[in-house]
């Protein structure tokens, strides 16, 4: 539909005005090597978990530096690993890297698999969002990504208020992120979703003036439908909850409309403590 390549053009030209310069994307950007991209990318996307970006950039610029490659790091002691990885936590993340980076190198012939579903496959650690994000940024394979920003954005456009961790709205919006996907540019629409959810579309004070999808959020409401084969009318947010939709915000907990876009995501109430 034509609100959807409005929003893919929309949401592109913003992320290359306004896109932060982050070692990763420096290099993924002017490494002419497709598997030496998705080795630069890769790395940054196990270092951004549960890892703020300010953190992660020198701990990164130090580990390019030490091990440029995939062969390298192979050929690395576990304890140098966790040497450099010191202060960044989960110390599982490393390892596991540098176990997937062995497996590489004596398995696979030094060659990355190249789409999202064989690096979900063949590399342990890597799972269904990193291996999109490898997969788009450095092969251009049109496959989308879900993290947490991502979430927040899509159910902001959709109105989606139900637990944002449940199988239905995960399976819904991994289906949105792979359908709204620019096929031309992957990557680069991948990184500018989460870009969006990182500094505008933000869990607290979005900047809602800001946003480079604002002139076809409604449009995207009713032509999503069609997309994903549900031609039925969208109600009032306010009425969500009322007919069983897995997507809607719980009968108990209505539309606050003091909170505006921040009624969305929702997440699970949490269980009282035993």
């Amino acid at each position: 539909p034509a609100e959807i390549e409005a929003l893919r053009g929309d949401l592109l030209a913003w992320y290359d005005k306004c896109k932060r310069d982050l070692p990763w994307r420096r290099l993924a950007a002017t490494e002419p090597d497709a598997d030496r991209r998705a080795y630069a990318v890769w790395v940054s996307e196990i270092m951004l978990q549960q890892t703020q970006v300010a953190t992660v950039i020198d701990y990164y610029n130090r580990w390019m530096q030490k091990w440029p490659t995939l062969q390298a790091l192979a050929q690395a002691s576990l304890e140098e690993v966790n040497e450099l990885w010191a202060g960044l936590g989960y110390y599982s993340r490393g390892k596991r890297l540098q176990e997937a980076a062995r497996k590489v190198v004596s398995k696979l012939a030094g060659q990355m698999p190249r789409t999202a579903e064989d690096l979900q496959k063949l590399l342990p650690g890597v799972g269904r969002y990193t291996a999109g994000a490898i997969a788009s940024i450095s092969y251009g394979q049109a496959t989308g990504v879900v993290d947490g920003n991502v979430i927040r954005v899509l159910c902001r456009l959709r109105c989606i208020g139900a637990d944002s961790s449940s199988p239905a709205v995960l399976d819904h919006l991994w289906a949105m992120a792979n359908a709204l996907v620019d096929r031309s540019r992957p990557g680069d629409f991948n990184q500018a979703l989460m870009e969006l959810g990182a500094t505008v579309c933000t869990p607290k004070a979005p900047l809602c003036g800001e946003c480079p999808a604002k002139r076809v959020e409604k449009e995207l409401a009713l032509a999503s439908q069609k997309l994903f084969g549900k031609p039925t009318p969208v109600p009032d947010v306010e009425d969500c909850g009322v007919g069983g939709c897995p997507l809607c915000p719980p009968a108990a907990e209505p539309w606050d409309s003091s909170l505006g876009v921040t009624n969305f995501p929702r997440k699970a109430a949490k269980k009282q403590p035993r």
